[in-house]
């Protein structure tokens, strides 16, 4: 049985297992988190991709786990409502679409679940060097050792470490959009009742939104800035604190609350908005899934969804193949694909696409 090594355990790497072990092969996972990462901001699964997930028979708790938004309100800077409405929400679109919206740790636990029995996961560790042979990849690991696996998959976000020992530095890859987001959990201390609220502060680029989760028990703070591309430590996280801080402190409203709450927050995520592009998504016998591969940011609305397609196309077509056939395939298959969503990023700049461009994007693939 032909083995695989898939680096990073989130939705693209925990799909691509699901759907590797389904066609055969063995598989292990290998994550620097010490368990499936939680936190996160509410993510969309739209079109073709919720024909992926019900295909992996967990169509069902999907939809069962998705949000229950009834609408939103737009403040200006000091928290004046400038518009609400209750047809769309900013994190998902159009409130009667068939999409689903749902929290990212919510889709990984339940791929993680249906993965466990079959995949090999290894938590606490990370690849520190890939070494291509004639039958195989010799991979080294940050905990000390070495496996030799038929193929690498790098499923390990916009970061990657494995498109960055198999393609090069990161700098060659990343186009940035000009922001920065920060995504953080809260407590429900404006009594929302499944009710998104959304600041903007036009003239200095600031904002973001809240809306809240679990039974309307938390809320999910998700907030930026516009700037040209900043030089930061992407692991230390009291200097994105920090960033964020200082960027967001003349908002009025309730922003200094959720400032101060931002300080102790367990869960926290920032990252510039930026994508990935790259003439190949594979050399030899590594290949890149997801944000690794073509991170198209949040903006677009689809990272989720073209991770979990990608994920379903790669296993496919390295299940009936050579692997250089395979890559080439699934290369062809997914590029179109790919450049209609990471287009929906830029379509309209601070706003999202058309829903006319959206249900184009989403459903621009035959599985």
């Amino acid at each position: 049985m032909r083995n695989v090594l898939v680096s990073g355990a989130g939705v693209a790497g925990s799909a691509v297992a699901y759907w590797l072990t389904r066609n055969g092969f063995s598989v292990t996972v290998v994550e620097r988190a010490s368990e499936p990462r939680q936190g996160g901001q509410a993510i969309d699964v739209r079109g073709v991709a919720l024909d992926v997930v019900d295909r992996m028979g967990l169509g069902s708790q999907m939809r069962a786990a998705r949000t229950r938004m009834r609408g939103m309100s737009m403040l200006d800077r000091d928290g004046n409502e400038m518009f609400r409405s209750e047809e769309i929400a900013f994190s998902s679109g159009r409130l009667d679409s068939e999409d689903v919206e749902l929290l990212r740790e919510d889709l990984t636990e339940m791929i993680y679940e249906a993965t466990k029995d079959r995949v090999e996961y290894v938590f606490n560790d990370a690849i520190t060097a890939l070494h291509e042979e004639d039958h195989g990849v010799r991979v080294e690991f940050e905990k000390g050792g070495f496996r030799t696996f038929d193929f690498v998959i790098g499923a390990d976000g916009m970061h990657s470490s494995v498109r960055r020992l198999a393609f090069g530095p990161e700098e060659n890859y990343v186009r940035h959009l000009g922001s920065y987001v920060a995504v953080f959990p809260s407590p429900n201390f404006l009594g929302l009742d499944n009710w998104q609220m959304w600041i903007q502060d036009q003239e200095t680029g600031t904002g973001g939104g809240i809306y809240p989760v679990r039974d309307n028990t938390e809320l999910r703070a998700t907030f930026g800035f516009s700037s040209d591309q900043l030089e930061y430590d992407y692991r230390d996280v009291e200097q994105q604190k920090k960033l964020m801080a200082d960027r967001l402190a003349h908002l009025g409203w309730e922003m200094p609350k959720f400032l101060t709450v931002m300080k102790d927050a367990p869960n926290f995520y920032f990252d510039a908005m930026a994508q990935i592009h790259m003439d190949k998504w594979s050399i030899g016998r590594v290949a890149l899934v997801g944000d690794a591969a073509y991170c198209a940011s949040v903006l677009s609305g689809q990272g989720t969804s073209i991770a979990l397609v990608g994920a379903y196309i790669l296993a496919e077509e390295l299940g009936k193949a050579d692997h250089s056939e395979a890559f080439a395939a699934y290369e062809r298959r997914m590029r179109p694909y790919v450049a209609l969503n990471q287009a929906l990023a830029t379509e309209n700049a601070g706003a999202p696409a058309s829903e006319e461009s959206m249900e184009k994007a989403k459903n621009a693939i035959v599985l």
